[in-house]
């Protein structure tokens, strides 16, 4: 059976074989990895502007008089907290406090909220949210008829004619001659914006953010620039074993002005402290931290790889609480061979800015 069998195609998959992109499976889509090789895409992000396709995030769609409510009930953040037209990074947890999902919530108005969620939790989302829906809001499913894009770099928000937006904002304009929701929002640290257009008209759009010059970045150049701002992966960094206190996540999680799905454990977890912690680290000599590898006296790497601008080892990894504290020295077991690491700060890569 060839590789790709079975396997999703975003509207964008001709292109990136065409352009030379190795593809590889990736939580049943068959995806590009890499076109150039992960280090210049990287590169491209840091300096320039890369482009991403990230038609295999998934969009869940709540309407209606209940929607707000019902998404206050169901996600770990405060949606009050921000107006029409803002964004917001949270958390939908299940009972225990553990992340079913990390999302991003868009409030379009007050009986209208869409959630972009991972494209392998697409399937677990809609089932745990239908199966709680009030009868005053609807939850569709719309991730088939939308592709996505990521424009990222310090020359993204310049190089095609794009709205002025803060942080977090979002509007739906035309780009490039193509209707899309555009927003001031990313996984890779660097400025930029990420597109949502109809899956049929997301070609042309595509095509001209990379003749006005946005290098083609895959899979692999995302995992090694989230990694070094700490941002974290569901299926790594985050996963129904860890709760979203233990994942350093208690900053989206509104414990103090409503009650959620999970806050009662959330709540429970803090009073009691002595919890886990998801820590950055920092590979002192040579070495590369891959997932699963034990670090001594405890704990395990849930990310890891070799820093394209830092140019050493780093990751991150659960680690008792008594291990947490920056600068504290912690051994990665590289299959039996000791690689001396140390906790770092987070975020494990920031920028250098000139005056």
């Amino acid at each position: 059976m060839h590789a790709s069998e079975g396997l999703r195609h975003t509207p964008l998959r001709d292109r990136h074989v065409a352009a030379g992109a190795r593809m590889v499976p990736f939580a049943g889509w068959e995806m590009p990895v890499q076109y150039r090789g992960v280090i210049p895409e990287h590169q491209a992000v840091r300096t320039h502007a890369g482009v991403f396709d990230v038609s295999h995030m998934g969009q869940l769609e709540v309407r209606g008089a209940g929607a707000i409510p019902f998404v206050q009930r169901m996600l770990s953040n405060d949606i009050d907290r921000i107006e029409a037209g803002k964004a917001q990074y949270t958390l939908l947890l299940d009972d225990h406090g553990c992340p079913i999902d990390d999302l991003i919530a868009y409030r379009f108005a007050d009986d209208h909220v869409l959630l972009v969620v991972n494209a392998s939790r697409v399937d677990a989302d809609r089932d745990w949210l239908a199966a709680r829906v009030p009868d005053d809001a609807e939850l569709e499913d719309l991730s088939e008829g939308i592709a996505m894009l990521a424009l990222q770099g310090p020359a993204a928000l310049g190089l095609v004619e794009l709205p002025e937006l803060p942080p977090f904002g979002f509007v739906d304009a035309e780009v490039c001659g193509v209707r899309a929701i555009v927003a001031r929002t990313g996984y890779t640290g660097e400025p930029g914006v990420e597109l949502m257009a109809a899956a049929e008209k997301v070609g042309p759009l595509w095509d001209a953010i990379v003749a006005a010059g946005a290098t083609p970045a895959g899979l692999g150049a995302r995992d090694t620039l989230r990694l070094e701002v700490c941002y974290p992966l569901y299926g790594n960094d985050l996963d129904d074993t860890h709760t979203a206190l233990e994942a350093g996540l208690g900053w989206v999680c509104a414990l103090d002005r409503k009650d959620f799905v999970g806050a009662d454990a959330l709540r429970g977890q803090k009073e009691a402290g002595g919890y886990d912690r998801l820590v950055a680290l920092r590979v002192e000599g040579r070495g590369i931290p891959r997932q699963g590898m034990p670090l001594r006296p405890a704990g395990k790497v849930t990310s890891g790889t070799m820093s394209p601008s830092l140019g050493i080892g780093i990751g991150m990894g659960y680690v008792p609480a008594e291990l947490a504290a920056e600068g504290t020295e912690i051994e990665i077991d590289a299959r039996g061979r000791p690689v001396a690491a140390r906790v770092a700060p987070k975020p494990l890569y920031v920028k250098e800015t000139r005056e």
